[in-house]
């Protein structure tokens, strides 16, 4: 009976040297994948344009439902996932919110976008 003959892969020491660019942490990744998940929505994007150009640098959720044709608790979610990745800051005054962008946020996204 013959015997199969295995063969060795030649190993090519240079193929396997580490790039020397470290790799995202667990930690990290998620945090990136919440800001990129909280802006793969045209709506978001749209709530984050608005805050931006407001003149005062902030917008009450009262002024946003309008310019979305959307209802204030649907607004409401979009904004507190632009708060929970870090891009808008929430001040509550009376029975409002008022929204504006955290200063770096979007520095911020930029070098996430061109850092990867």
């Amino acid at each position: 009976m013959d015997s199969l003959q295995t063969l060795e892969p030649g190993v090519d020491p240079s193929c396997c040297v580490p790039s020397g660019t470290p790799a995202l942490s667990t930690e990290e990744a998620q945090r990136k994948a919440l800001v990129f998940k909280a802006l793969a929505d045209p709506n978001r994007l749209r709530l984050l344009s608005i805050v931006r150009a407001a003149e005062t640098g902030e917008s009450c959720v009262c002024d946003l439902t309008e310019p979305l044709d959307l209802g204030q608790p649907t607004v409401s979610h979009h904004l507190k996932i632009l708060v929970e990745a870090g891009l808008l800051h929430r001040e509550k005054r009376g029975t409002w919110a008022y929204y504006s962008i955290i200063p770096g946020a979007l520095e911020d996204v930029a070098a996430i976008i061109f850092g990867l």
